[in-house]
C-alpha cells in the first residue's frame, strides 16, 4: 500500500472528509486529494502536516 492509500484509509477509518483533514493539516483539498491519488508526491512538511492531521506518527503513514 502506497503512502496515498494509506493516509486515504486512516482518514476514512477517522471519519475524516478531505476538507476536514485538509483543515486539520493546513493544506487545500485538492493538494489532500492529490497525495491520495498518487498524483503527487508529497515533501517532508506535507507527510509531517499530513500526520499530525490525522494524529498518528509520520512513520505509520508509510506502513511496513
Amino acid at each position: 500500500m502506497g503512502f496515498g492509500e494509506e493516509v486515504r484509509r486512516r482518514r476514512d477509518v477517522r471519519g475524516l472528509t478531505i476538507e476536514q483533514l485538509a483543515e486539520r493539516a493546513g493544506l487545500t483539498p485538492n493538494y489532500v486529494g492529490t497525495v491520495e491519488t498518487g498524483k503527487r508526491d508529497p515533501s517532508l512538511s506535507t507527510v509531517l502536516a499530513l500526520a499530525k492531521g490525522l494524529r498518528v506518527p509520520p512513520a505509520e503513514l508509510f506502513g511496513g
